[in-house]
């Protein structure tokens, strides 16, 4: 899926949003769950001419994205997604956020119940990183993408890129494409079974819809960076 602008890739945007952005079809009506001070969402805006409407939690946050012309409102994930409708969004975005909701399993059904589809990034707990600093210093990790310590931090439930397969299973969600990211945000350069990605994949994206699909009869999963799932 390519933009239709030449400075796709040329426009300073982090690499997780220029690879959401790549997931989102032109055109298309987005919301932004938690979507923080709106560059994720002025991408998708500028760059794939959607439709773009955007809650976040934090007023500050809401004020940022309106200066910067956003159609945003106030609102909490948890609560507040229960009052839309039934498929009024062709996507639904929780970017690095999934970790901070209170109920992380009924956002997620929310998501694929209001949106076609859902794109959900976040920071994996397993990569080997955050391993060996548990393992070696007994405290918990901080990194670029942890960047909090432990009693500042709003993430309230960690998990790994195997954890949230495991969550998309128990839901019934297909999983249409999943990239895992370097501690540098590039994308893991080869193919490898779910184990290899939750090592040493600092961070991941994940494109879901509703359908059941046979990907998820009990067979291994395994994510390449091509974005296909494959069975191991």
């Amino acid at each position: 899926m390519r933009s239709h602008s030449p400075h796709f890739e040329l426009n300073g945007a982090r690499q997780d949003h220029l690879l959401v952005a790549r997931m989102v079809s032109p055109g298309s009506r987005v919301l932004d769950v938690g979507c923080a001070d709106g560059a994720l969402l002025e991408l998708l805006v500028h760059e794939r001419n959607v439709d773009g409407r955007g809650i976040e939690l934090s007023h500050d946050g809401v004020s940022r994205c309106v200066a910067r012309g956003l159609s945003v409102i106030q609102g909490d994930a948890d609560t507040d997604l229960a009052d839309y409708p039934d498929d009024c969004f062709d996507y639904v975005i929780l970017s690095q956020t999934i970790q901070a909701t209170r109920q992380p399993r009924v956002v997620l059904e929310h998501m694929l119940r209001i949106g076609r589809r859902a794109i959900v990034s976040l920071p994996n707990f397993g990569y080997w990183r955050v391993r060996a600093h548990l393992a070696l210093q007994g405290t918990m990790p901080v990194t670029k993408n942890l960047p909090d310590t432990w009693y500042d931090t709003p993430n309230i439930h960690f998990c790994t890129i195997r954890d949230f397969v495991e969550l998309c299973q128990s839901l019934g969600a297909g999983i249409e494409r999943a990239t895992a990211l370097s501690a540098g945000g590039r994308p893991v350069g080869v193919k490898a079974p779910w184990w290899f990605w939750n090592l040493f994949g600092s961070q991941a994206v994940f494109l879901l819809h509703r359908k059941q699909l046979t990907d998820f009869d009990g067979a291994a999963v395994a994510i390449s960076v091509g974005g296909e799932i494959e069975r191991s």
